[in-house]
């Protein structure tokens, strides 16, 4: 349903390769009395999109949206049947990835056709209903109305799946014309796990919240309001598989024997060892056979297994409950979140601290941007170096681990503010500001660097540089990072100081590599191993045609620049710099991102410490975490497998121990909205 939820407006469509998209000024033009929706954020407004019926009876929506410099400028028109199906859908324009051209049409047959960037088909039409690949996220509503209808025996879906909607309670919310009612909603089978959305007193779409979100204009202020509510809801359905896990009989001592074990300390594989898992601690290491097993101990044969820490997603954007779920699922047992609404981080940890909430334990910042058109969602945003420092003091009181800063701040703030969050005892990170270089925000104070892009802003031309808090961040490395010399004076002195510093980097190159290399021929190795255990519109929605060439270069190009991006990394490592595994995505990037750093010249042993002992020793839990150890706390995953063979073999989460509780990783898998074990 065109990317049902409003967080997922920061995933985009993708381009038709060497098509030229419909440009904004010969999309459709909104009349005066056009429904007009906001797209927004408590950071400020992002965008608008209008719906309205045209002569010829069409449904015509068209959107319009600048998200931190990426922009989408779309329409679209529904041609309606008899029995309010849509016959006929045309969507043009352009997303910040490129042509979103997409058409669907019923023949006089009843055969159903569509072509996107990324796919095209046909079957029968009779009895489902046509799942755009995007859109305005306002014309979702046509979908909405009819699964309302079809109450819960639910409506099929083309290309595949099945989607049903269920009703909940009304609330009462402040707009223009006075109070009036909304009622919540939940739609599953679009995603993993079910998805919010609001209703009007006539059970029509009213609208979406979250971090952003997709409200009637003068309706705006609601959204935090609405999205307080539906957290909370869903905090309810979670709470069940919480205590479903949580149970005094899975945490039983355990005891894996005959295992193969990553020493992360060490960096080095052990054969044939014995752990033995109690009171939520790993009681004891030994040799294989040696280990008494207590009496109640659950044996488990560590033959032809991996025994690993849990692993940590260094760059995780917590904040709703099912990916959390799904985060422990493939093995995360802790994660950094480099930005997250203090209210959603302070509740995700009170309610895992209480036993009601299954999630990994987190260390979290939050953003801090200049207020401006391009300030970052979600961010705590700032007009003078005063405001800055005040809003470091507001992180620190909130009982937050560090302050993000972002790419609209103004450079001359950072420093004093980064100075005060030092004073403070808080991590300092972030984006690199428009007008910095990466070294420049290294020596105004910041701790780390997040995204390979911002670290490759050091060798790229000022005209980039200043621009970078718009789209030239991602297309300025991709059109000059194949020409970079990785090896030249000026760079190996760049890695040096950083090294020399203790900068840590937080790469996340499982997010350009995508966009970059993609093309539309097949699901990026991100999420290929996952593809068949998603559901159907999932499994679509990862599949995307790479970011749009410009200026004459072609794909290959941009699969150089990355692969430059990758060969930088190595040359950070080599040279000392602190590496990270960050995903910025879902989560089940992790391990991939890892793969990539084998690439870059890590060792395999290395590559697994970027995500274990390293993120532990970053945020100061390395005493407790992070390796296996007599008397750490015991997150541990177990995996099918030969770890040190192939880093792929993480994915095969067969048991998550979670402060010592013991997880069926199958279960886990079912309950996170997972058809069965990846590839």
């Amino acid at each position: 349903m065109r990317h049902l939820i409003l967080t997922a407006l920061l995933v985009t469509c993708a381009p038709v390769a060497g098509a030229d998209p419909v440009p904004k000024e010969q999309l459709l033009t909104p009349p005066a009395d056009a429904r007009h929706y906001s797209i927004s954020s408590e950071a400020g407004k992002h965008g608008d999109i209008w719906s309205w019926r045209q002569p010829d009876g069409q449904i015509a929506y068209r959107m319009s949206m600048s998200l931190r410099g990426w922009i989408t400028e779309t329409d679209e028109r529904v041609t309606l049947g008899p029995d309010r199906r849509p016959t006929a859908i045309v969507i043009r324009g352009f997303t910040d990835s490129g042509d979103a051209a997409e058409t669907f049409s019923v023949a006089p047959d009843g055969i159903a056709t569509w072509k996107t960037s990324v796919d095209g088909g046909s079957a029968p039409y009779a009895g489902r209903r046509y799942n755009t690949y995007g859109g305005p996220p306002l014309a979702s509503e046509q979908d909405v109305a009819a699964l309302v209808a079809a109450g819960a025996k639910g409506i099929d879906l083309l290309p595949g799946g099945h989607a049903t909607l269920t009703l909940g309670d009304t609330t009462m919310i402040d707009g223009p014309q006075g109070k009036v009612p909304v009622r919540l909603a939940f739609i599953s089978g679009y995603g993993f796990s079910p998805s919010p959305l609001w209703l009007d007193k006539d059970n029509r779409l009213f609208g979406y919240a979250g971090v952003i979100s997709m409200l009637p204009v003068g309706y705006e202020a609601a959204g935090p309001t609405l999205k307080e509510i539906q957290d909370k809801a869903t905090a309810t359905m979670v709470r069940g598989v919480a205590t479903s896990f949580l149970t005094p009989a899975n945490r039983t001592p355990t005891l894996v024997d005959h295992v193969l074990l990553f020493d992360a300390v060490a960096g080095r594989y052990l054969p044939d060892r014995a752990v033995l898992i109690a009171d939520g601690k790993v009681a004891q290491v030994g040799a294989g056979g040696t280990l008494r097993a207590p009496t109640g101990v659950t044996v488990i044969d560590g033959r032809g297994k991996t025994l690993v820490p849990g692993l940590w997603d260094a760059h995780q954007h917590v904040g709703e409950d099912w990916s959390l779920l799904q985060n422990v699922a493939t093995g995360m047992t802790n994660y950094r979140s480099p930005g997250s609404l203090i209210e959603d981080a302070q509740s995700i940890s009170r309610r895992r601290a209480a036993g009601t909430l299954l999630a990994p334990d987190g260390r979290v910042s939050v953003i801090i941007d200049r207020k401006d058109p391009l300030a970052a969602q979600g961010a705590l945003t700032v007009s003078s170096e005063a405001e800055a420092i005040a809003a470091v003091r507001k992180i620190k009181a909130a009982g937050m681990w560090g302050v993000k800063f972002y790419t609209s701040m103004t450079p001359a703030w950072i420093a004093p503010a980064a100075a005060e969050a030092h004073r403070l005892g808080l991590h300092v990170h972030g984006h690199v500001p428009a007008g910095m270089r990466p070294l420049d925000a290294v020596r105004a104070g910041y701790d780390e660097i997040t995204h390979i892009n911002f670290i490759m802003m050091q060798a790229m031309p000022q005209e980039v540089v200043d621009k970078a808090n718009t789209a030239a961040r991602l297309e300025g490395p991709a059109r000059y990072g194949k020409d970079v010399d990785l090896d030249s004076p000026a760079m190996r002195a760049f890695y040096a100081e950083m090294a020399k510093r203790g900068t840590v980097i937080d790469p996340t190159l499982t997010v350009w590599e995508p966009m970059m290399t993609s093309d539309g021929t097949a699901i990026p190795p991100e999420y290929a191993s996952f593809a068949k255990v998603a559901p159907p519109a999932v499994a679509r929605g990862w599949r995307i045609a790479g970011y749009p060439l410009k200026d004459g270069l072609t794909r290959e190009d941009y699969r150089k620049s990355f692969g430059k991006m990758v060969e930088l990394v190595g040359r950070l490592h080599k040279a000392g710099v602190p590496i990270v595994a960050g995903t910025d995505g879902w989560g089940v990037e992790l391990v991939r991102e890892l793969e990539l750093y084998q690439q870059a010249g890590l060792s395999n042993a290395q590559a697994l410490q970027t995500a274990t002992i390293v993120p532990a020793k970053l945020v100061g839990m390395a005493d407790r975490l992070g390796s296996i150890a007599s008397g750490k706390t015991a997150d541990v995953i177990l995996v099918d497998g030969d770890v040190s063979r192939d880093l792929g073999n993480l994915r095969h989460v067969r048991t998550v121990f979670l402060d010592g509780y013991r997880l069926d990783g199958d279960a886990l898998r079912k309950a996170s909205g997972m058809s069965g074990m990846p590839d």
